[in-house]
């Protein structure tokens, strides 16, 4: 066990594959440079004056080709190549030129520096294939010493390294673009969490193991307070969400020190990040990429921080927007409930099962074009409005005991207009889909009839939305087999027989069938025997 404050590496070597143990040096791996050229003295000599070459403390690996054909798949099965050292004339008088056009053309490759070499000069004058071809240098063989070879392979080098960035700091911005715009679509802090150390990985291109720590700063005396471990990946990923970081973690130190310093820090193999949001809350990123960082990659980091700032906030409001409307419909619910005492376990029962109904729809690919993400994210929820519109049934009606009679139930069966016409006049102050939107098709719905015989429009089959076809399903057997003022319980047995034989008249047989697979897989855990 470490002291308290310091940090233990050695956790972090893996003894079992002894081959990765140079793997933080592979930043260092060769520049390649390849000869395409049918001489094979060509290739001896340029490798000859090349040899013991550094740029960057990086070597050069040589490639050789012997033919235009043979340089387009080696460049295809090494799309890093810096450099190309190109003969003009090889199997026929314009190969290398033709081969020029198809690395820039089909390979799409704008960052491999071409430099032409020919033993021929007339055969391709300069100032035509400067213009003509993406060229970067052109040299005749008998002009290119190896001084000067030495010159023309370093600045191209160098080139090749500041385009290399460029290109990368773009895919980075647009990975970083990308995944922020992800991120506003999780809806939990460890979806968040997860997602934010995904998108690091890519950003940077390789793999990286890391762990997210988060605290929430309420006041001035918090400062010191513990933080959580809210996400892990790699060798992080058996930390339990939401663990308290204790005394004894191996990153305890390093997490409470840039928790501290308020800023990023950059050590391989530990890089940590650093940011904070306007909810006062406060998050530090460990990870660990196999090579030290690049500058631009560090930039790049600092702006990735910047957006997650940001994406957090947008979370934060968002799930306050959502748990405020939750909050409506629970208070529209409770005052249907306040009117009929009868109906408080039953909505919480309709929730439970109509979540887990929708589920199982789209865990079987059942109406793909309809349980949408929305669908399954509100209309458990929205079950709980079905019959909302009881609050405009009179007490004589809603609370008599026993069998009602014919007026009586034309005056009962009015709660389900009523009920979607409240619920729409609210869902139209609103754009989009909603909880009350939900509510609205269900209330109005749920007593309609698969075969068109129900209430109050006659609609018939998929003219019926989806919702209020899932909770006709659910509200029927929770209200069998629980008391009501009208009724006595059915063994679960007796309401499953009951609704089957109402399959493709009075329910939609998919919706149905699916609905029994989860209550026959598990009849008792849909039924509370507190009531029975």
């Amino acid at each position: 066990m470490t002291e308290p404050g310091s940090f233990d590496d050695s956790w972090l070597v893996d003894d079992t594959n002894a081959s990765d143990a140079g793997r933080e040096l592979s930043y260092l791996r060769p520049w390649k440079l390849m000869i395409v050229d049918d001489e094979p003295d060509v290739h001896a000599m340029t490798g000859l004056a090349l040899r013991g070459l550094l740029f960057r403390g990086r070597s050069l690996e040589i490639l050789s080709a012997y033919s235009a054909a043979e340089g387009f798949e080696l460049l295809e099965r090494h799309p890093d190549i810096a450099i190309m050292l190109l003969d003009v004339v090889m199997e026929t008088d314009d190969a290398g030129l033709r081969l020029a056009a198809r690395i820039r053309g089909e390979l799409n490759n704008q960052l491999v520096r071409i430099v032409l070499r020919t033993g021929q000069p007339g055969q391709a004058p300069e100032e035509e294939v400067i213009v003509k071809y993406d060229i970067n240098d052109y040299k005749s063989k008998t002009e290119l010493t190896a001084r000067k070879l030495f010159v023309v392979v370093i600045a191209s080098l160098r080139t090749y390294e500041s385009l290399l960035i460029i290109d990368l700091s773009r895919q980075g911005l647009h990975r970083i673009l990308e995944g922020t715009e992800n991120l506003y679509q999780y809806s939990s802090l460890q979806e968040f969490s997860s997602g934010v150390l995904s998108q690091i990985s890519a950003i940077l291109g390789v793999g990286a193991d890391g762990m997210l720590c988060a605290k929430r700063l309420s006041s001035k005396a918090d400062r010191e307070q513990d933080f959580d471990v809210v996400a892990g990946t790699g060798r992080f990923a058996d930390l339990t969400a939401r663990e308290k970081a204790s005394e004894d973690h191996p990153f305890f130190g390093l997490v409470r020190r840039v928790f501290a310093l308020a800023r990023n820090h950059f050590e391989h193999p530990y890089d940590v990040l650093h940011f904070s949001t306007q909810n006062g809350y406060r998050f530090v990123i460990v990870f660990t990429p196999p090579w030290p960082l690049e500058d631009f990659q560090k930039d790049l980091l600092g702006v990735f921080c910047d957006r997650m700032g940001s994406a957090f906030d947008n979370l934060y409001l968002y799930q306050q927007l959502r748990a405020s409307n939750e909050a409506t419909v629970i208070a529209l619910a409770d005052l249907a409930e306040f009117r009929d005492e009868s109906t408080g376990s039953h909505i919480v029962r309709v929730k439970r099962l109509t979540n887990a109904l929708v589920a199982r729809l789209h865990e079987k690919g059942k109406f793909p074009g309809d349980v949408s993400d929305t669908f399954k994210a509100m209309v458990g929820v929205a079950s709980i409005l079905h019959d909302v519109g009881k609050v405009a049934t009179p007490d004589h009606v809603l609370l008599k005991p026993g069998i009602l009679t014919q007026e009586e139930r034309t005056i009962m069966k009015e709660h389900a207009r009523k009920g979607q016409d409240i619920l729409e006049r609210a869902a139209n102050l609103i754009n989009g889909e909603s909880y009350l939107s939900f509510g609205a098709q269900i209330a109005g719905g749920h007593h309609e009839r698969y075969d068109g015989s129900g209430y109050p429009r006659g609609l018939k089959e998929a003219e019926i939305p989806l919702a209020s076809r899932i909770v006709a399903v659910v509200d029927v057997f929770d209200a069998l087999v629980h008391r009501r003022l009208y009724k006595e319980p059915w063994p679960v047995a007796k309401a499953i027989s009951y609704m089957r034989k109402a399959s493709g008249t009075q329910f939609d047989p998919e919706v149905l069938s699916t609905f029994l697979e989860i209550v026959e897989a598990s009849p008792n855990d849909w039924v509370d025997n507190s009531e029975l």
